[in-house]
């Protein structure tokens, strides 16, 4: 019987050598667990949580940041008004760009855009005189059919500005001279069509209408390879079958908001004083290769910037983008 102890108590201790290590283990693995649920909570109460304060905050405020868009309109003054995009907070951006460094201060916001249900295209077949309103921004149109002379020093004045404008271009001009018409695009100036022999498109029948658009059209895409989106009657003048014809081609019809009238040769002092009383945000600004308006173009420039307005082409002003570097707030 003693000998059955001796191997009964063995078999004992052996065994509780066995259960002493399993359970270490065991505690070891159970330590471990709870101390990545503490460092996985620490995470959460440091912003690592998508219920965190931070992004419970940027929830809260994002309603509040939100810009409706602006939807488009017919105006029955100014026609056909360009809408204008809004904007949101992009939840997820910002949270993810204030995360590291956020400890309850202000948060640097990351904003996206929101377009506008309608575009221009659904509102049927209207000329645009102005862009958005809401829109801090103005834009040159100059017509060439004449004024070669005075195209260089207006060049050298958008370029020492910083201005890109609209040129709208006559067909038979364009084809005589091309090398100012390349010398211009390679500027970076916006090429546009104003017909193409200079006539009063009210006063023709459909087919010769549609041919002063399409030759000139022709001439755009083959001389500059422009893929061109506006039409700019000569002398404003139009009816309504000029602008569907020109919807048939994928032109929008532009005419101005304010008008120079440099082919009155006024003092650059007036067309001065005149842009600088009635500019507002949206303004087409109508000008010609003149004496008038090639000294009178610095003036113009500045008196626009400091009334805070950018300058952009017709295009950059009559789309809905918004212009978040000039305004307040964005």
């Amino acid at each position: 019987m003693g000998r059955n102890k001796i191997v009964a108590m063995t078999i004992t201790a052996v065994l509780l050598l066995v259960w002493l290590t399993a359970d270490d283990s065991v505690a070891r693995y159970v330590d471990a667990v709870k101390e990545s649920r503490v460092k996985a909570q620490s995470v959460l109460d440091k912003g690592g949580g998508s219920d965190d304060e931070l992004m419970q905050r940027i929830r809260r405020e994002a309603a509040e940041l939100r810009v409706a868009p602006i939807e488009p309109r017919v105006d029955r003054v100014w026609k056909l008004i360009p809408g204008y995009n809004g904007r949101e907070v992009d939840v997820e951006r910002t949270y993810s760009q204030n995360r590291p460094t956020w400890v309850g201060g202000e948060i640097d916001y990351v904003y996206r855009q929101v377009e506008p249900k309608l575009r221009l295209q659904e509102l049927g077949s209207h000329p645009i005189y102005r862009g958005n309103p809401q829109k801090k921004m103005t834009a040159l149109m100059i017509n060439v059919a004449w004024g070669n002379e005075y195209i260089p020093s207006m060049l050298k004045v958008l370029a020492d500005e910083q201005v890109k404008a609209t040129f709208f271009l006559d067909g038979s001009w364009l084809s005589k001279h091309t090398d100012i018409a390349r010398a211009i695009q390679s500027a970076g100036h916006e090429m546009s069509n104003h017909a193409y022999s200079h006539p009063n498109m009210s006063e023709l029948g459909r087919e010769a209408a549609l041919r002063q658009i399409t030759r000139t059209e022709q001439l755009l895409r083959d001389q500059l390879g422009v893929a061109n989106r506006w039409f700019a009657p000569p002398s404003g003048d139009y009816n309504q079958q000029t602008v569907e014809l020109a919807a048939s081609q994928g032109l929008g019809t532009v005419l101005w908001t304010l008008d120079t009238v440099d082919w009155k040769k006024p003092s650059p002092d007036t067309i001065i004083r005149k842009i600088a009383a009635r500019v507002e945000p949206g303004s087409l600004i109508l000008m010609h290769p003149t004496a008038s308006s090639s000294e009178a173009l610095a003036g113009m420039i500045r008196v626009i910037k400091s009334k805070g307005l950018a300058l952009g082409t017709v295009s950059e002003l009559l789309s809905t983008e918004r212009l978040d570097s000039v305004e307040s707030g964005t």
